[in-house]
């Protein structure tokens, strides 16, 4: 992952996520949850890990994260996720989530992190092994 000076765009892949942060997403003095942008960041990684395992992955872990900007209701909020590492279980990915005030072209990147999956079996739940690459 980059710092957010070292990246003055977003990836220029297309989002796992693009999704608008609303009211309902804010404590009660109307600042975004940090909790509801990390679900949302689960989800995009998920997105990945379902693909990557071709079937259930569960969240194992999740490091380094950095809130490095807030988010405001009305932004819209782009999650850009990557397949960074597999093992015989399980995936790294990489999750970055920039945001767009709806009145203007900027992005500023508000948080990264790495999340850990694990691919499970549909019946017993138990990791198992990832499909071939």
């Amino acid at each position: 992952m980059t710092s957010p000076m070292e990246t003055a765009k977003p990836p220029n892949e297309a989002p796992i996520i693009r999704t608008i942060a609303m009211p309902a997403d804010t404590n009660p003095r109307g600042d975004i949850f940090g909790g509801w942008l990390m679900s949302q960041m689960d989800l995009a990684a998920g997105s990945i890990a379902a693909h990557v395992s071709r079937g259930r992955a569960a969240t194992v872990r999740v490091e380094a994260m950095s809130f490095i900007s807030p988010v405001f209701v009305g932004d819209e909020v782009s999650l850009y996720a990557r397949l960074i590492a597999r093992g015989k279980t399980s995936m790294k990915i990489d999750v970055e989530a920039w945001r767009r005030s709806r009145e203007s072209d900027e992005t500023m990147k508000v948080t990264e992190a790495t999340f850990t999956f694990v691919a499970l079996d549909a019946v017993t739940g138990r990791p198992r092994l990832l499909p071939e690459a």
